[in-house]
């Protein structure tokens, strides 16, 4: 982690196209280490126990990425994996671990000479719109700033992409409405949830890897804590779950002596392989 890759797993004949999943971050919005916090998680010399704030990259078959939120830490995460161009961004929600690394596109704008498409829902286009205003005006020629285009992305209407199937599925943080992602037919990506609506529970069967919320281990008021997490995975028996936004309360080595068979904490710099 942080220059040095975590796992890597394939399902599936090689000639089978798929994807890699690639975790950029997996940390809560605090990230580990916390700021002035001498646990003894935020001290370990373990790199598995140092968490950036959330997001994946999914490369796809064709060699397309697509990004799903922009952490404060977007830019390191992208040079720490060796990131050099990202085609699409999906957005889960607009709260400031998931947006605040929006400027740093435009290397990519520079590079392609394209707009980004950004994938939002309507009130998270508006967020944007209000944080980053200065993009939506004109201003003094020279610096640079992001050039992007908004698409809807909405629960149960699925986006075709880079020859992708992609669905936002609606879940709730708190009493916040947000989206989680499933990829093709094998790979779910659902982060900062505290509860599964029942019209997206049939779209988490059967899938390879379902990266999930467990962001700690007592009950939380807006997100999925371990024994929760845990109990949803014993019911969409995915074959394998990593659970994200992980505040300090876990320790790698230790947890992961205690987790099932098939369920493992997130790393940073994690890089999946999966065959649709």
């Amino acid at each position: 982690m942080h220059g040095h890759r975590i796992s890597c797993c394939t399902w599936g004949a090689g000639t089978i196209k798929g994807m890699k999943v690639t975790v950029l971050g997996s940390g809560t919005s605090h990230g580990v280490p916390v700021i002035g916090c001498n646990c003894p998680v935020c001290t370990s010399d373990d790199p598995r126990n140092k968490h950036l704030r959330p997001s994946i990259l999914v490369t796809t078959d064709g060699g397309e990425n697509i990004l799903v939120d922009t952490p404060p830490e977007m830019r390191i995460q992208l040079l720490a994996n060796h990131v050099k161009r990202v085609d699409a961004i999906l957005y889960t929600h607009s709260h400031a671990d998931h947006i605040y690394g929006l400027d740093d596109i435009r290397v990519f704008n520079m590079r392609s000479g394209k707009d980004m498409p950004l994938y939002v829902e309507p009130n998270v286009e508006a967020d944007i719109r209000r944080i980053y205003e200065y993009i939506f005006r004109i201003t003094q020629v020279g610096g640079g700033k992001p050039q992007v285009t908004f698409h809807p992305a909405a629960p149960e209407q699925p986006i075709e992409m880079f020859g992708v199937t992609i669905l936002p599925m609606r879940v709730w943080h708190g009493q916040l409405a947000v989206l989680a992602y499933k990829f093709g037919t094998k790979f779910a990506y659902v982060t900062d949830v505290s509860r599964i609506p029942e019209e997206t529970w049939p779209h988490l069967f059967d899938l390879d890897l379902l990266i999930l919320d467990a962001t700690r281990r007592e009950p939380h008021e807006t997100h999925l804590h371990l024994d929760a997490a845990l109990d949803v995975v014993r019911q969409i028996k995915p074959k394998r779950a990593l659970l994200t936004h992980l505040s300090h309360d876990y320790d790698y080595a230790s947890m992961s002596q205690e987790l099932p068979a098939g369920v493992e904490l997130a790393c940073d710099e994690m890089v999946i392989e999966i065959q649709n």
